[in-house]
């Protein structure tokens, strides 16, 4: 049995009940962009149910029946990052949030530094490309690696290729990464860049270090004998745990093609990929025309891909969070997720679920574990009487 999980990074759809006390009352990722955008298509999203999600959304086709089953997902878990999507997706409930800093303690800072034998510059929040407007040529001049954050609960080391080897950058991190544990950091990351002055660019050699992550169902489906596939930077944000093969990827573009490449190849066992353009190169950065040619391009790629998908599969597509291109700031928006399930040529609306770990519970059920996962409650069809009630839509601004 063969199973995709695809997490489309930061496609929110608006709706987060407790929204308002992130400050991101009103927020609509995917929503916002489809209403700047109305001339935008994505008839494969349409044809899995989109405008039952997004109201206001005009889908340009008929369907009577819609090609998957649809639904929405709150997210318990406190905080609105990468990893914490993603562990609750897998089926942790984080009871209290990742730590976040305007600027790291100072005694968190000199350990790094003294068993790292640097000496930072920085270390205060930015956007990943103002930084280094600010920052980077001090960096080169001096040598020193730059410190920041950013509304995450990220701790983010970044340096020019040619001032500070890839591994040196990758083993001051590794560093971090063990301090960062006892301050509740989610993730280190290494943000290497290069270019002159003026010009300087981010490369795809970012690495996470992520906070190792208790049990997860991805442990618990590896440890059933089915291979669990890591696709662009899901391993780092489960530090490995659970991952069968790792494949980091360049961007979406690379990212879709290993899907189709290793689905071919999969006989059983689980997928699970993280396409992050949406997040990193558009939502950040507010750009709405580059988000929707994004969401254009996958949908260009989800007609061909659907082709591939045989009755007895499952296939999840959902998000991690939201962050509005439309919104202010440049930081994630607190928001629901949206959920398609291909499953047994069913169309069914889920409702809204109350927990992210339902997609947990739904691939224990699927990969039979002989223990269920104890966290979140399956959508996989069930007769009426057992089927737990969901609660209806309700129409999202």
């Amino acid at each position: 049995m063969r199973a995709l999980l695809l997490v489309l990074d930061s496609v929110g759809v608006g709706g987060a009940p407790d929204a308002a006390n992130y400050g991101d009352e009103g927020a609509n990722t995917l929503g916002h962009i489809l209403e700047r955008m109305p001339e935008l298509r994505l008839p494969n999203l349409d044809s899995l149910g989109l405008a039952e999600l997004v109201p206001a959304h005009g889908s340009y086709g008929s369907y009577t029946t819609y090609k998957s089953s649809y639904g929405k997902m709150t997210e318990r878990s406190p905080g609105k990052d990468t990893t914490t999507g993603h562990w609750e997706i897998a089926g942790v409930i984080l009871e209290e949030p990742f730590a976040t800093f305007e600027r790291f303690p100072d005694e968190l800072v000199r350990a790094i530094e003294r068993d790292a034998g640097v000496q930072f510059i920085g270390n205060y929040p930015q956007s990943g490309t103002t930084i280094l407007a600010e920052l980077g040529a001090e960096h080169v001049r001096t040598g020193k690696p730059i410190l920041y954050t950013s509304a995450d609960s990220v701790l983010q080391i970044a340096a020019h290729e040619q001032v500070i080897r890839i591994d040196r950058l990758y083993d001051i991190c590794t560093v971090a990464r063990q301090h960062a544990d006892r301050f509740r950091i989610g993730r280190v990351i290494a943000r290497p860049f290069t270019g002159p002055e003026g010009n300087f660019s981010r490369t795809s050699r970012r690495h996470d270090f992520s906070m190792e992550p208790p049990d997860t169902i991805l442990n618990a489906i590896s440890e059933n004998g089915d291979a669990v596939i890591g696709i662009g930077k899901i391993s780092d944000i489960f530090a490995g745990q659970g991952i069968t093969e790792s494949f980091p990827t360049d961007g979406n573009a690379e990212g879709m093609l290993c899907i189709a490449e290793k689905w071919e190849q999969l006989e059983a066992g689980l997928i699970f990929t993280n396409l992050v353009d949406f997040d990193m190169l558009y939502g950040h950065r507010r750009d709405v025309a580059g988000y929707g040619q994004t969401l254009e391009q996958f949908d260009q790629w989800l007609g061909e891909f659907m082709t591939k998908i045989l009755p007895a599969d499952l296939v999840i597509i959902t998000a991690d969070h939201g962050n509005d291109p439309t919104y202010r700031g440049t930081d994630h928006t607190r928001e629901q997720a949206p959920l398609f399930v291909l499953h047994n040529n069913e169309s069914r609306a889920l409702g809204v679920r109350e927990t992210y770990a339902d997609i947990a519970a739904t691939l224990g059920d699927f990969f039979e574990l002989p223990v269920g996962w104890p966290v979140g409650e399956s959508f996989l069809s069930k007769s009426d009487s057992e089927r737990s009630e969901a609660r209806p839509f309700k129409a999202s601004n």
